[in-house]
This record gives structure tokens, sequence and C-alpha cells, in this order.
């Protein structure tokens, strides 16, 4: 069911102008250039510094919210408390909050109808914040602290604000997963949860989505304040106080649910969270990403835990996701959708791993049920909507959850996707996507907001007013810090550089403030990681310079100059100054939000989950993968031999003449890959081949990445200009991060160069004979397909390197 509500951005009443053209007279020159000047000026201030902020003892708890979150943040930025009154004087500068008194309700601009709607507006010097209803003044007074001027001993509104809003889309939220696997949240206490929550709801998030004690996690963090089900009643109450929406995202655990005392089981241990919790308003059930129930037992267990949800609250709903589904359970799961119309279920969600598009569900599912959206914005690499074109550099050192600001990637992917659908909670696992949240919490509301105008709301209000445009323009750049190669990307260190001279005009007060921080430590890190590709890409080709000159040397003395060369990249490291600034922003992190950037410093989870301080000095080049084949050829005791071998290495990428390599997840050398639609079009890749990771240091660079396809769609390679006479062979290297799944190799749609197959552990070079029927017309497209409808997320046809070799 599409949404209705409509939208409406902010509106300001018309200045007047002239009503006819007038013939040109030199008479007219100097009234009309002062009045151009006069609407080309600044609009005037009007000074808060001494107003009340006025909160009837008759509003809801969302409006009295309102009240203490204006004071609360107002006294933050500017050291001004204002005191908050519950009638208004009438006179002297005021903040209203709720149903205007009548001589201001006149002459406010008229309302968008819609939930969560407000309109905020300075008439006589006093500001008015008036909700369509409760959590609309909340709203409110949220664009209103986004439109504030607040510096140390400043507090100013534009004299000419005017704004009339409602929301687009009516669920707007973000899970806040109290758990261990997250990299910061499970070390917030219960006021950093309700100062999030606030940030959140600046920006217009009506929804959070909070994760139950069990779920496929560890029983206990190192860093809990409280026991998850102690945090989890206090950040439903928070979130009840403010009017957001609390969902919880609820997997089914549990190995059998057609067993009738495994249902028990479960109906009685989520009965026992929906009790406790002072509010919910949705259960979210995933399919799978954690969870490996099959439909019909899913869903009749979901029937159950519906009707023990509405013991306790009563108009709570019940979603379910096709997550990880294989094409059987998907098809099973539809079915049930079309024949059966279960009414218990409020909804499907689409998310992570869903083996169809957001569009094609859409279709599939009966209109009755609406779609939510449940993107992974947390994420940098296998995931639902990974950064496009990623240099390998980044991913082996940054990993999978660093600080990811991706404001113009998330817009493009919310307008995008978001038209199918009534709303988003989206998925996070900790603060490090905090400026994707506020993009999509702002785009929801309004889907046409400017994205750089959204940047500059988020630097004035968390960074400060004269840091709105830089720190909005250093946002942006660190965005573009991900685009392309690393080694061409100069940009990286003007980022940088952008960075320090804020850094170094910064107070103490913003040095402390830990989004500014989470910038600066991108900043650095990027730059220290180009600095250290540089200088480590040129250690490896100095080295390969030893080796070709094996056969005058010697091989034993060939490597020993290589390797003296190779391990320069530890014994004599590059930007020192910049790694330990990293280190220094590492732990000011950690004190100031609990990031937990490193396993043995902070103790993060693991490596994976964000601890990216434990990865700053991966190696960016083939020096441990080297120094093993060194190790292998001393050991041999055939001097030819090992100068054989060392040819292969020294000349590894050759195909021979006529021939042709591509290293496919190296984006400079992957010209025959047919790539699809792209990032723009296709933002999960369902339907293009991306860019994959699974690197060790311990083999091959060019091993560490492949390019891949998802789910049942092919992986493709095009040749043009073939020897149409030539009898030609294929080298594949099979590599990537699921190596038990199987791989077939078509060529031209009809010609099978070898079946489903088992990958080479551990990882090699493979070679087939391309038969010459296949090449007879000059082209050759090649097809690789992994296992056809399985579940799961969709990896497995994934090929790090091929050389077409003329035979």
């Amino acid at each position: 069911m599409k949404n209705k509500l409509t939208h409406a951005a902010k509106m300001r009443l018309p200045a007047p102008g002239p009503s006819a053209r007038r013939p040109y007279n030199i008479g007219m020159v100097l009234p009309r250039l002062c009045a151009a000047l006069l609407l080309a000026a600044p609009a005037l201030a009007i000074d808060l510094k001494s107003a009340v902020i006025v909160a009837p003892a008759t509003l809801a708890s969302p409006e009295k919210k309102a009240a203490a979150m204006l004071a609360d943040e107002i006294e933050k930025r500017t050291r001004v408390r204002l005191p908050v009154a519950a009638t208004f004087s009438g006179t002297g500068p005021a903040i209203l909050l709720g149903p205007p008194p009548a001589r201001f309700a006149n002459r406010l601009a008229p309302a968008v109808p819609g939930a969560d709607g407000y309109r905020v507006q300075t008439i006589d010097g006093v500001v008015v914040v008036a909700g369509n209803d409760p959590r609309g003044t909340l709203f409110g007074a949220g664009a209103l602290l986004r439109n504030l001027r607040m510096e140390r001993d400043r507090l100013e509104a534009p004299d000419d604000l005017r704004i009339a809003t409602a929301p687009k889309y009516p669920l707007r939220g973000h899970q806040l997963g109290y758990r261990p696997k997250t990299n910061s949240y499970d070390g917030w206490s219960v006021p950093v949860w309700e100062q999030y929550m606030r940030d959140l709801a600046v920006f217009g998030t009506n929804a959070i989505e909070l994760i139950p004690p069990r779920s496929d996690d560890d029983a206990d963090s190192p860093h809990f304040p409280l026991p998850p089900m102690q945090m989890m009643v206090e950040m439903s109450r928070l979130a009840d106080s403010y009017g957001l929406d609390v969902w919880i995202w609820y997997p089914a655990m549990d190995r059998d649910y057609s067993d009738p005392k495994t249902v028990e089981f479960a109906l009685q241990e989520w009965g026992e969270v929906f009790r406790q919790l002072p509010r919910i308003d949705a259960i979210f059930v995933p399919g799978g990403d954690p969870g490996h129930t099959e439909p019909k037992y899913l869903m009749a267990l979901l029937e159950k835990e519906t009707a023990v949800l509405h013991r306790y609250h009563p108009k709570a709903q019940l979603w379910v996701s096709p997550q990880s589904f294989n094409r059987e359970w998907m098809d099973q799961f539809l079915g049930i959708l079309k024949n059966q119309q279960p009414a218990w279920l409020s909804g499907v969600v689409f998310g992570p791993q869903v083996r169809m598009s957001l569009p094609q569900l859409r279709a599939a599912v009966p209109q009755r049920y609406p779609i939510r959206h449940y993107p992974d914005i947390t994420h940098s690499r296998q995931s639902q909507y990974p950064v496009p074109d990623w240099d390998v550099a980044y991913a082996v050192t940054e990993a999978r959850e660093v600080i990811n600001p991706r404001p113009m990637d998330e817009a493009n992917i919310f307008r995008l996707l978001q038209p199918h659908t009534i709303g988003f909670l989206t998925y996070s696992e900790g603060c490090n996507d905090d400026v994707n949240k506020m993009v999509w919490s702002a785009l929801g509301w309004n889907p046409d907001a400017n994205v750089v105008d959204i940047l500059h709301d988020y630097a004035r209000y968390f960074i400060g007013e004269r840091y709105a445009d830089s720190f909005a323009q250093g946002l942006l750049a660190l965005e573009r810090n991900w685009r392309g190669p690393l080694a061409t990307n100069a940009g990286v260190y003007t980022t940088l550089e952008q960075f320090q001279k804020m850094e170094s005009g910064a107070s103490p007060q913003t040095l402390a403030n830990w989004r500014f921080q989470q910038a600066l430590y991108r900043a650095y890190y990027d730059a220290y990681t180009r600095s250290r590709l540089l200088y480590e890409s040129g250690l490896e080709d100095q080295a390969m310079l030893e080796l070709r000159n094996a056969r005058a040397l010697g091989a034993s003395a060939a490597m020993n100059r290589a390797e003296e060369i190779l391990d320069r990249a530890a014994t004599d490291r590059t930007a020192a100054a910049w790694r330990a600034r990293i280190f220094e922003l590492a732990e000011a992190l950690f004190q100031s939000i609990r990031m937990q950037l490193s396993v043995p410093r902070y103790k993060a989870i693991s490596v994976d989950r964000g601890a990216n301080l434990d990865t700053v000095d991966m190696p960016l080049n083939n020096r441990l993968w080297l120094k093993q084949k060194f190790a292998d050829l001393r050991a041999a005791t055939d001097e030819p031999e090992r100068l054989k071998e060392i040819d292969n290495l020294v000349n590894w990428t050759d195909p021979g003449p006529g021939g042709f390599y591509d290293d496919l997840g190296n984006l400079t050398q992957q010209p025959h890959l047919v790539r699809g639609p792209g990032a723009e079009k296709d933002p999960a890749f369902l339907e293009s081949s991306l860019v994959g990771f699974a690197g060790r240091p311990t083999i091959r660079t060019s091993w560490w990445t492949h390019a891949e396809s998802l789910v049942d769609a092919p992986l493709q390679m095009r040749y043009e200009g073939l020897d149409r006479d030539a009898q030609y062979r294929i080298r594949v290297v099979y590599a990537g991060d699921s190596p038990r799944g199987k791989i077939r190799l078509v060529a031209n749609d009809s010609v099978e160069i070898h079946p489903l197959i088992d990958k080479p552990t551990p990882v090699k070079p493979v070679e087939f004979d391309i038969p010459k029927q296949a090449t007879a017309t000059g082209a050759l497209r090649l097809s690789w397909y992994r296992e056809a409808n399985l579940g799961g997320n969709g990896r497995g046809c994934q090929v790090a390197e091929v050389w077409l070799i003329r035979k």
C-alpha cells in the first residue's frame, strides 16, 4: 500500500515585488538599487538570550520533552539557560510550544496536513512552535534548534523564520541495538541513549528499533553498564517519553519451530520480553540473517506470537522479512501471502539478503501489505549497499564497519528505492554511521531536500555555527576520498589539510566532540593509508627489479636484496606523525563515545566489528606472500628451478603473445569485465558486477579482491578482436570469501567450459581449453555461475584473475 501522505518543504512567504515592468528611467535607478540591496541583505536576527520557553502544563509528554530539549541543547551551545514557564506573560522574547494564543495563531502560515507536521514561525519577536500533534511539536523544536544561530553567549533566531511542513514518509527510524556485536552501543549508559534519541529527533526520526537480550550475539559485553533486559526497558521508556515508536528486531533463533515444545518455549520467552517493555509499536522478525526456519513453520509461529504480543500491547504490529530465503522458500512465503493473506501480519520488510530487488518484492507481495525498508547504512563491504569501486587498500585496513559518511550515496539509494515503501528503519551497528542516519531521517521528511543543506544543518547543530560550511564540505570530501583508485586520488591529502585547518583552530569543547573526532580520525586514516600504499607499492616495484636481475645476481642474492627492500615497510615506516594522531583519536573516541576501535586496547568484540586500529598497518603489497615464496625457494637446492620460479613471479601477469590478462578486483585492470547498470541505478548490485574482498595478508594481493555477481546473476567478461583461427586457453583464479561454493563456466551462453566444480583449496590458478568454435567469430563472452536457487548472502560467484592465453 503506497503512502498517501504528502510532504511540504519549508514554506516561506514570498517577498513583495514589483507588479509590472516599467520603462527604464534614470530616476528609478537609486530607489531600485536600494530595494535590491535590502532584499539581498541577510535577515535580521531576534536575540533570544533573555527568552522564556513557554510549555503549558497541559502539554503531552513529547511536548514537555521538547521544552527540556530546547533548554538543555541551547545551554550546551551558548552557556545560556532559558527558563521554562507554564504561561506566557504576553511581552518579551519567548519560544511558545504547543497551540499558540489567538494573537499568534491567526498569523501563522497555513498548516500542512499530516501526522508529525509542525509550524515554526517568528512573530513580533516571539518564536511559535506549533505541532499538528504532540510529536509534531517535538519535531518543530528540532527544526528550531537547526535554525538557531548558537555560539558562546549568542542565541539568535532569524526574524523571517517561517516553516510549515509535514513528512513524506510516516516511518523514519533507526535500529539501536544494545548488544556486544556493535562498535559502540554496548558501552552507552541511559543518559547517552537519551541524548542520542534527542539528536535523532532533531532531524525528524520518529522510531527506534531495539534488540532483545537473546539474538545472534554473546550474552554479555565487558562494556555493558546495565544488563540487556534492564537497558531494553529503559530505552523503551525513553522512546515513549519522546513519543517515538518502538520496534523490536526479534530473530527466531531456535533450531526447529515445527516442534511444539520449541514453539511453547518461544512463546513464553518472547512474552516475558513483551510484558516488561512499557512501549512496543511493532515487532520485526527477520526470515534469516539470522534465522533458518521454513516459511510455513515461521508464519505459524508468528501468528501465535502476535496473539501473545497483543496481551500486553493490543495495537502492536508484527512484520516479517524473507531474508536469506532460497528460491523454494521465497515461493512458499509469497504463496502464503497471496493465498492465505494472514490478517495478523501487518507488513513485509525488505532487508539485506533478499534474493529479489525491492521493486520486484513490492510487485510480488499483495498490496494489502505495506513494505518497510531495512537498509544497511553501517557496512562498507560485504553488505546490502557496498561502497562502489572501493579501493582494496581501504577495504583491508578501514574494513567493513568503518566511520562511513556517505551522504551522496545514501541519498541516491533513498531516492531510488524509498518510493516503493512506507518508510524505513535502518540497520546500524553503532555510531560509525551517524551522518548516514541524519541524512536518511532528513530525506524521510523531505525527499527533495538538498543533501548539502542537510550537512550544513548537521555541521551547524552538532559541531558549531562557524563550521556550518567547512565541516559539511569536509564530510563530502571524505566520501570523495573513497571514489576510484586510491593511488591516483590526490584529493585525499587535500581533505586532510582541510580538517587540519579546522582542528588547529578548534576550541577544547570542539576537540572533545565525538562527531568532530570521527571526521578527524577518518581524514588522518585515509591519508595515512594512501601514503603507505604509494610507499609500499614503490618498495615492491624496487624489489621486483632485483628479482628481474636474478640470473645475473643468483637466486639467493636477488631474493635477499628484494626481501630487504620489502621489509622497509615495517622497519622504516612512512607518515609516522599521521599514524600517531590516528592512535590519539582512537583513544579520544573511546573516552567520548565508547567507540571500540581495537580489540586489545578497547575490548572490541572482533576486528571486523569496527576495530580498524588493529589493521592500520595491514600490508598493502605482496610482501608477506613473496617472503613465503622466498622461504620455499630457499629450501630448494636446484638453482635453475629457483630461477624459473622467480621468472614466474616476475612475469605473473604476462598472458603471452596475443593473450589478455585481467585482475578483476583491480579497478585499473579489468578491461573485459561486463559491469552492468552500476551503483547509481543498482546500488545493491543485483544486476551489476562488483568488486568484493577476502583479503589475507599472506596471500597474493590480486587474490584479496575479486569480481562477483550476486544470487543467480552471472558474472561476465567479453572479448573482442580475437584471432579467429587461433586456439585459446583460459587460466583462472577462483578466490573470494565463499571458498566452499561451487562454480561453473560457460562460453557464449552455450559452450560449457567446465561444469559446477569445487574451487581449489588453497587458492591457485587452474586452466581450461576454450573450444575453437567459441572464438570463431573473433568475439568471446564468458559467463560464470554459482549453484542456482540458493539462499544466504547471495555471494559465491567470485573470480579474481583471468588470463586468456593464445596457444
